[in-house]
C-alpha cells in the first residue's frame, strides 16, 4: 500500500470535512453550521466520485454518515459535554462500520477506501481480493484493527469528557482523533510493507 496514496485519500475523505468544521468554528460559526458544512463537503466528494466512476465510494459514504450523525446529535442537547461525547458516538460508529464490513459483506472498508483513493486500480484491486486468500485476510485484518482502534479511542474519550475541563477537552478530543488516524495509517503502511517483504 503506497503511503502517499493512503495519506492523500485520508486527507480528502476525512481531512477535508474536518478542516471545514474547524475553520468555520475558528471563524465563529455555531457547531450546527460547522457540522452542516462538513456534511456538505463529504456529500460533494461522494457526488464527484459517483459522477466520475458511476459508483459510490464506500469510505466517503461512511464519512458522510459520520458527519450527518454528528449533525443530528447536535440537536439533541445543548450541553457542551454532550457535544464532546458526540465525537465518541461518531468515532465509535466508524469503528463499528469497519468491523461490520469484516463480519458481513464482501468488501472490508480498507479495501473500499483503497479503491476509492486509487480509482484507476479499483477493478484490479477487487479482482485481487476475490482470487487471493492472503489478500483477503490482509484487508479483513487491517479493517479489524482500524475498527478496534477507533472503538478504543471512542471509549477512552467518554470518561475524559467528565474528568477534564471543557476548554481543555475540546483540543484534546481533536488531538486524540488525529493521533489515532495517523497512528493507524502508519501501522497499516508498515504492516503492508512487512507482509510484502515476507512474501518475496
Amino acid at each position: 500500500m503506497n503511503v502517499v496514496t493512503l495519506l492523500r485519500g485520508l486527507a480528502v475523505d476525512v481531512g477535508a470535512p474536518v478542516v471545514a468544521y474547524y475553520v468555520l468554528h475558528l471563524l465563529g460559526a455555531s457547531d450546527w453550521v460547522a457540522l452542516f458544512a462538513s456534511t456538505l463537503v463529504a456529500a460533494l466528494r461522494i457526488v464527484w466520485v459517483a459522477a466520475r466512476r458511476r459508483s459510490l465510494d464506500l469510505f466517503a459514504t461512511v464519512t458522510l454518515v459520520v458527519f450527518g450523525l454528528g449533525l443530528i446529535l447536535s440537536f439533541v442537547s445543548g450541553d457542551p459535554r454532550f457535544l464532546l461525547l458526540k465525537d465518541s458516538f461518531v468515532t465509535g460508529a466508524v469503528g463499528l462500520t469497519f468491523l461490520a464490513t469484516v463480519l458481513v459483506g464482501d468488501r472490508p472498508l480498507t479495501l473500499a477506501a483503497r479503491q476509492g483513493w486509487s480509482p484507476a486500480e479499483a477493478e484490479e484491486l477487487g479482482e485481487e481480493y476475490r482470487t487471493d486468500k492472503g489478500v483477503r485476510r490482509g484487508y479483513r485484518f487491517t479493517s479489524t484493527v482500524w475498527g478496534v482502534g477507533l472503538l478504543a479511542e471512542a471509549a477512552i474519550r467518554v470518561p475524559l469528557v467528565y474528568l477534564l475541563p471543557i476548554d481543555g477537552m475540546v483540543g484534546l478530543s481533536t488531538a486524540m482523533l488525529v493521533a489515532v488516524l495517523v497512528g493507524l495509517s502508519v501501522w497499516t503502511v508498515r504492516w503492508a510493507a512487512r507482509v510484502r517483504r515476507s512474501s518475496t
